[in-house]
């Protein structure tokens, strides 16, 4: 991997793909390739610049040929508070962009900024200022009691004025791109685009000329300031899926490009909002995003860049000839693998880490911490400590390693430990590899969660210092025979079928006398007759199963003892999605119920009164917490040098199983000792 920095040398690469590698001029500036890592949110606030600029300079080393800053504030009127959003408010915040910049161009990347000011999606409760908006309308988000103030003229020209100085910012950080934000359903200038939000009656409202004034002048501005030295770019949402504004690519989406169309230097197209954008694997395969964007090459003659979660050569390949897009745009695939462009360029397609589409990066946003990702544990850990996505530092010593377990922990802690040199054995009882990730693909809805266990499969097998064993089953006295230095118990977790769950602590009356649990549906066991799912754990699994047997064509009814489905995947953008699916399929949803007991009939009392509730007849098929296989641990317990990974500590998401593999593996490389984890610290100032 000596290979970091952009090359010209394509001697390695397919035919087919050395398209790919074409430079393209935009504007005053020439990206290298047609890799372009769009903007997305990291979770690294502007209070964590280390770790921020890490990230983005681990994506250039990779060879995507322009890495964006994320999303980044104008000024304080755009304050949206309890997210981890860029500031860029004053020139205060210069420095530490113009690190990220030179660390960029070192490697021969461009850089880009996103500019934005995020109108009515603001709070304005961190500042104490009035949220900004084209007319006086509720913030979007409901949860949160705060009004926009409906701008005047005066506010309008502060507007411009604050672009105008974040792009002189930006020229001055050393950006070599700087966009203007409009898409997402999170840019003042798509809420005065919109019809739905924009209720004015003067030059900036009524007519599609009047509500795109706006962003043409920001946008001719920008140029201005620019000066030549910078490309502009326009960010905008040509077409939304189901939301509000109602703007499609065959209606006022085509208009504004049309309108726009030879302005900006580059077009980054996508569509609103983002639950569809960021859509998962779920519901949206690779590529989705075409039907909506392919019109926009035909109507301007400046580069195009999309995203559709690409992570097939052949698939970008594709785009790129057919002239759909000429930047192969990825987020969530420059996350999962930011060395994904130099293993096509050197010809190693095979090794590329495939984004399963599960949006675990997405619901780090939510919580406003740094993202994480289920394929790379490494995200967000290179500067934190100093971890790199494809290489491991060399063992001090050899030594055997012996992995009980072939799911998503113990794959990814003997790579790990591979390719630091040690010996390494894999024992799997079962007749396959994979664990809970064969298991869970297999469900409907699923199946690229087969992912993350094929990518450490075909590494592993590519290294001569493994060893992987399938009907294995690993016992004291065989790991005894075996004589291993050290043993990695990654025995994973099973699923309990007693009623435990997020909301009940104790064990439910009748559940354990269940004829069917998840482990079964898993091993592919088909019950008979209707089935009552109980879904007390909130996440995917209730509802893909009740989806899963839906289609195979079961009478389904799914009861959650929380207000709605799915809770947990509000934050990974699919919950309105699994409500929307559940309702094609015919599965009843019951929510607020809570389970008292089970005698062939569930029982029931209402979440909120506790008054008794009818009682449903059907399989009862119970989804709740998991309880860690420590069968093996306590087998174990003379044996001195031993390590839990994985669901076998804490039963967990599969992101945490893999973390949890990764971070032990590094430990026990480092003498079993925790690596120490560098912190960002505020600066202090006197008075």
């Amino acid at each position: 991997m000596e290979r970091s920095k952009q090359m010209s040398d394509l001697s390695n690469t397919p035919d087919p793909f050395k398209i790919l590698f074409e430079p393209v001029k935009i504007g005053p500036v020439t990206a290298p390739n047609r890799f372009f890592a769009v903007p997305h949110a990291t979770g690294h606030s502007p209070l964590m610049p280390n770790g921020s600029i890490a990230m983005r300079e681990m994506k250039a080393m990779g060879g995507w040929g322009t890495v964006c800053m994320q999303l980044a504030e104008i000024d304080p009127t755009s304050d949206i508070c309890d997210l981890p959003i860029e500031k860029f408010w004053d020139d205060q915040d210069i420095a530490s962009h113009r690190i990220l910049t030179e660390r960029l161009r070192a490697q021969g990347a461009l850089s880009a900024i996103e500019l934005a000011h995020t109108g009515i999606r603001g709070r304005g409760m961190g500042t104490g200022m009035p949220v900004w908006g084209p007319s006086n309308l509720p913030c979007l988000k409901p949860q949160v009691p705060v009004q926009s103030k409906a701008m005047d003229k005066s506010d309008i020209k502060a507007l411009r004025q604050s672009y105008r100085a974040a792009v002189r910012r930006s020229r001055e950080a050393g950006y070599d791109i700087v966009y203007v934000y409009a898409a997402h359903d999170a840019s003042i200038l798509w809420h005065f685009l919109s019809p739905t939000y924009n209720h004015r009656t003067d030059e900036y409202g009524g007519s599609f000329e009047n509500r795109l004034r706006l962003m043409r002048e920001v946008l001719e501005e920008t140029v201005d300031e620019a000066k030549g030295e910078m490309a502009v770019a326009i960010r905008l949402a040509v077409h939304e899926v189901g939301g509000r504004s109602k703007i499609s690519h065959d209606g006022e989406g085509r208009d504004v490009v049309e309108a726009l169309a030879e302005l900006p230097d580059l077009w980054d197209v996508n569509i609103a909002t983002w639950p569809h954008d960021s859509g998962t694997s779920r519901f949206d395969d690779e590529g989705w995003q075409e039907e909506f964007t392919s019109f926009v090459k035909n109507v301007t003659s400046k580069p195009v860049v999309g995203v559709g979660r690409f992570t097939s050569p052949d698939t970008m390949v594709s785009q790129i000839k057919r002239g759909v897009l000429d930047f192969i745009g990825g987020a969530r695939p420059s996350i999962a693998d930011p060395f994904l462009p130099n293993k096509i360029r050197e010809g190693r397609i095979e090794d590329i880490r495939e984004c399963i589409g599960c949006n675990i990066c997405v619901s780090s946003d939510a919580f406003s911490i740094p993202l994480s990702c289920t394929q790379n544990p490494t995200i967000s850990q290179e500067w934190k400590r100093g971890w790199h996505p494809e290489i491991v530092p060399a063992a001090a010593s050899r030594k055997s390693v012996l992995i009980a377990g072939s799911g998503p922990a113990g794959l990814e802690t003997a790579l790990v430990l591979a390719r630091a040199g040690h010996e390494v054995t894999v024992a799997e009882q079962a007749a396959e590899f994979g664990g809970r990730c064969l298991r869970e693909s297999r469900i409907s809805g699923l199946a690229a969660w087969s992912r993350v266990a094929d990518y450490r499969l075909y590494q592993l097998r590519q290294i001569s210092n493994v060893s992987l064993y399938t009907d294995s089953e690993v016992t004291a006295e065989t790991a005894a025979e075996f004589e291993a230095d050290h043993i990695f118990v990654a025995t994973g977790a099973k699923w309990q079928s007693n009623g435990l769950g997020r909301t009940h602590f104790e064990p439910v009356a009748g559940f354990s006398d269940t004829t069917l649990t998840v482990d079964a549906m898993l091993d592919g066991i088909q019950p008979s007759g209707p089935v009552v799912i109980y879904d007390d754990e909130h996440y995917y699994m209730g509802n893909a199963l009740a989806a899963h047997l839906a289609r195979s064509g079961h009478e389904v009814t799914l009861v959650t003892p929380q207000p709605y489905i799915a809770g947990w995947m509000g934050y990974t953008l699919e919950q309105p999605r699994v409500t929307k699916q559940m309702n094609a399929l015919g599965v009843r949803v019951i929510q607020n119920a809570v389970a008292t007991s089970f005698d062939g009939r569930l029982h029931l009392t209402d979440a909120n009164t506790a008054e008794t509730l009818p009682a449903i007849e059907g399989v009862l098929l119970p989804v709740g917490l998991r309880e860690p296989d420590l069968s093996l641990w306590r087998e174990l317990e003379t044996t001195a040098e031993k390590t839990l990974v994985g669901d076998a500590v804490a039963p967990g998401i599969i992101q945490a199983a893999v973390f949890s593999g990764h971070r032990l593996s590094r430990n026990f490389l480092n003498g079993g000792i925790d690596e120490m984890m560098k912190r960002e610290r505020p600066v202090l100032f006197a008075g």
